[in-house]
This record gives C-alpha cells, structure tokens and sequence, in this order.
C-alpha cells in the first residue's frame, strides 16, 4: 500500500479497483482459512447470534414457568438447569465476546487506518478456541445439562451429578479466546496506528476496547485456574473448596468474583465505546471532554479490580473489609458519571438525529443510570442485606447487562450494518422493533425490582401467591421483547438480498471506517490513511461537505 497524504475530510476520487471482502474470496473454506479481521468479525457475529438466540429461547422458558406459583412446565430439577443454561449462555457465549470480538473485529483495525490486526493467524486461532469451548458447553448441555447456576458455587457444584466438568472446560478454553483477543487488540493499537494517529486523536471506541481488552488479559487467567481447580476437585477428590474434603467454599467465592466483577467490565466498557461513537455521531458535535471520557474507561478497568468483595457482604467475611468493599463500590460509580454527564453535554444544544442506532444509545443512558444508582443501593451494607439473593439483584444485573451491554451491542450492530454488508435496512421496522425492545424491557425488569424488594428470592421454582401478579407483568414483558427481536432478525435477514445499497457514509460519521467503501475493500483502504485532525471534528470547515459527499448526496 502506498502511503498518501490523507485529510480525514476527503474522501478518495479513485474508483474501487479491488473487490470489497465479502467478494474477494468464494467458498466455505475460503471463510474457514481467513485471516480478514473483517471476515472474522463476521464469524464471530453470526456465531454469538445463535448462542443470543438459544440464551433467549431458554429465558423464555424460564419466565414461563414463573407464569404460575407451582409447576407450569417443567419440574424443579429442570427449571434448575434452564435458568443455569440461560446464564452460562448469555455471559460466557454472548456479552463477553459480543462487542470486542464481532463489532470490535471488524472496526477496530480499519479505526486505526490499518490492514488488518497485528496477529492474523491468531486471531483465528481465537475464533476456533470460542468454537471448541461452545462445543464443550453443548456436550455439558447434552450429558446431562449443569444445575450450578452459571456461577458454579461450591460446594454444590462440586457435589452435583450433573456435566460440572464439561462445562468448566467450556469455559475454561473460552478464555483462552478472550486473551488471545485482548492481546492482539492491545498490540494492535500500539503499533499499527495510521501515521498521525496519537493516542488523544484515537476514537473513543478504541480507548474502551484498549481497557477492555487489559481487563481480558490480566482477569480471565484467575477464572481459567478457577475451573480447573474445580474440574480437578470433581475428578480426584482434592480438598480445594469442598468443606466436607477440608476445602473452603468461601475461597472459590473470591477467586470466582475477582475475575467477575472485571468481567463486568469487560461486557460494560465496549457497549460505552458504541455509545460515545454514537452520540457524537448523531449530535454531529466533538465528545464532550475528550480526554476524561478516555481517561475514564482506564479507571474502570482498574477500579474493577478493586471491588470484587461486594458480591460477598453476606458471606461472612469481616466487618473491615465489608466496609472498604462498599466505600470502593461508590468510588467505581466516579468513572461512569463523567462518560454520562460527558454524553448528556455532548447532546446538549447538538443537531440531533434520531436514526435507530441513537435511540439505542439513548436508551442505553437512561437504562444504564437506573442500573448504576441500584447498583449504588447494593453496595450499600444495611441495604444489600435485605436485597441479597433477590429479584433486585436479578433486576439491576439485567439492566446493567441487558439494558447496557445489549442495548448498545444491538445499536452498534444497527450503525455498522450497512458498512459491514453493504445494505441498508428499514428504518421504520428498525424503529417499530426498537419500541418494542424497549418497553418490554422495562415492563420485565422493573416490575422485579418491586419483586425483590417486597422479598421474592431469585432461582426460586415455587413462590407465594401474592407474587403472582408481578410475575405475570414480567413474563408478558418477555413476550413484548421477543417480538421486537423477531422483527429484528427478519429485517435485517432480508437486507442482505432486498435492502438498498448503502452508501460510504450513511449516518455521516467522521471516523475512519467512514471514509472506505461499504462493504471496504480487503485491506481496508487504497492508500495508507495520514490523521490530520481528531475523530469527531465536526466543527472543521470541509466537514459538511465530506458527509454529503460520502452519503453521496453531492
């Protein structure tokens, strides 16, 4: 490739002469082989769409079992299972790798004007350890299903007859995937920047993935050795964590947290980076304190190590640390309040427009903050008490996972669309689904934050009559969210033969991804990109002409 002068608000004269990446190639093996991040993105996307779809069917089965206070559908013993798949799916097969390794694949190298990833080959190497490591949670599904939860507590998980061993060893070679990821992201934004791409002229997409990616690999090692202890506990007897083998269950508590609670961090960080794309997209205004909302994603990847003991208030541990975990559980809130108050400025007098990815990035603000300030309730001793094991908790984790994470997965799904296939979808359907999506969201997940707070305990089969009422609320909000992701699916299938051919730019953003074809050309652009001036320089003078110009308006 040579390398050319190149202005981030001109856009190349000459005609595409290669063929985009979709088109290069023919054939499965030809995807099978790939070393294109942008092919692997695509992999990695349909892949983490089928385990959605099957995480989702599960809590639809869950939610109708709550339909009636005794046996509806299943037995207990089943219902135990279905609510631990429905878990085990969506955190380890879905959230985790949803952003970074579908969205974030395909993105992040042409963001920084590169070819591809610093690491090719093991980037696919990462795709095949996430095939393996599903492939061992099916066969756990499939001999006998897991009952644990999708935590995996001792003892009950080192005492239970059901396939703990499969599926630790699923999740187990799922990390490998996620460090393999997270390395090559991290060394990819090190070395491979376009010339004239410093750190502070970075989109802010890449700051949260850059954070992401070291939570990925200094976390998930303590969660690999987790499980295998656990597996070996379960194959020889050791006493690690079952008390009755001179084990502490309590140990397992606080390896397994530790990584978990930056792995909350890991699903949270790439749904902000969407979220600063677009709002700064759609307001057509630079983001607010550039510099803090970067900074910021730095201080969650680090405060999140600090406050894993906040899961564990009930657990015995002493009153000191109790009380450091809680004061450390507000200190975390600090980061996330600048990204929030740094997007509330940033739409603050802006040219908003209100396509369908920034209706999911708005409603990621107002569903985010409702899981923030609970998550604030629960970091408070007195309060987590009584709301320990509850429905709140159930409530406040799915706003912050759902609400948060999914939300701005599906909006960033939604933005990059038409770059990733070259189509553009229905705007209308997109934002009939979006309605749906949302209000069902709340109708389910705020009707259990009364649940827990009037004492309903979470993973319960049977319930008192007097919750009935609120369970029934719930479930038809599950309904009115299938619905809505129904529609998603169809309109977006039917782009890919019927929808209009999209144009380079069609939201007009002003990153670089923006400035190659749709879908791009194999390795991203004609020429070595050179950065002139920021990623969300609406306020240059050429700008508005390259937007119309790229939406191919002029």
């Amino acid at each position: 490739m040579t390398v050319t002068t190149f202005d981030p608000m001109h856009v190349p004269t000459e005609a595409q002469s290669s063929p985009n990446f979709l088109e290069s190639a023919h054939g499965i093996k030809s995807w099978i082989f790939t070393l294109d991040h942008k092919r692997i993105g695509i992999m990695y996307l349909w892949s983490i769409l089928l385990s959605f779809l099957f995480g989702g069917i599960a809590a639809l089965l869950v939610r109708l079992e709550l339909l009636t206070p005794q046996k509806t559908i299943m037995t207990a013993d089943q219902y135990n299972q279905m609510f631990t798949l429905h878990g085990g799916i969506m955190v380890f097969l879905f959230i985790i790798p949803s952003i970074p390794a579908s969205l974030g694949n395909f993105v992040l190298p042409i963001m920084l004007g590169a070819k591809d990833v610093a690491f090719p080959r093991l980037n696919l190497l990462s795709y095949y350890f996430w095939l393996t490591g599903a492939a061992l949670i099916l066969t756990a599904i499939c001999t006998g299903g897991i009952d644990t939860g999708w935590t995996f507590y001792t003892p009950y998980s080192t005492r239970t007859a059901t396939s703990v061993i499969w599926m630790g060893l699923g999740v187990f070679v799922l990390g490998f995937s996620s460090i393999f990821t997270g390395l090559n992201f991290i060394t990819t934004i090190h070395k491979l920047r376009a010339p004239g791409m410093s750190w502070f002229r970075m989109p802010l997409f890449l700051w949260s993935i850059y954070a992401t990616a070291l939570i990925q690999i200094l976390a998930t090692p303590v969660l690999a050795i987790t499980l295998l202890l656990l597996v070996v506990e379960r194959a020889f007897g050791l006493g690690i964590f079952d008390p009755k083998l001179g084990g502490d269950p309590v140990l397992f508590q606080h390896f397994f947290w530790f990584y978990s609670h930056p792995a909350v961090y890991i699903m949270i960080l790439p749904g902000m980076a969407i979220v600063s794309e677009l709002v700064a997209t759609f307001s057509r205004r630079p983001i607010f304190a550039y510099k803090s909302v970067a900074y910021s994603s730095v201080a969650l990847a680090v405060l999140g190590f600090l406050v894993w003991g906040h899961h564990m208030f009930v657990a015995g541990t002493s009153e000191f640390s109790t009380v450091l975990f809680s004061a450390l559980t507000f200190l975390v809130a600090i980061p996330s309040g600048v990204k929030l108050f740094n997007w509330l400025a940033t739409l603050y007098k802006g040219s908003i427009s209100f396509e369908s990815p920034m209706l999911y990035a708005l409603a990621f603000i107002f569903l985010f903050t409702i899981g923030g300030l609970t998550g604030i309730f629960l970091g408070t001793l007195s309060i987590d008490v009584h709301l320990h094991d509850t429905y709140f908790v159930v409530a406040h984790f799915h706003y912050v996972m759902m609400g948060g994470t999914i939300f701005a997965f599906v909006g960033g799904l939604h933005y990059w669309w038409p770059k990733m296939f070259g189509r553009m979808y229905n705007e209308l359907a997109a934002k009939i689904a979006f309605a749906f999506v949302f209000v069902g969201f709340n109708v389910t997940f705020f009707t259990q934050f009364i649940l827990g707070s009037r004492g309903m305990p979470r993973r319960y089969y049977n319930y008192p009559p007097q919750f009935q009422t609120l369970h029934i609320i719930s479930t038809v909000g599950s309904w009115i969210i299938a619905t809505g992701f129904i529609m998603m699916a169809i309109y977006f299938l039917r782009s890919l033969r019927h929808g209009k051919k999209a144009p380079d730019n069609p939201w007009g953003g002003l990153t670089l991804e923006w400035h190659t074809h749709s879908p791009p050309i194999t390795e991203n652009f004609h020429n070595t990109p050179i950065i002139t001036h920021g990623a969300y320089d609406y306020e240059h003078p050429d700008a508005k002409a390259f937007i119309l110009q790229t939406q191919g308006k002029i």
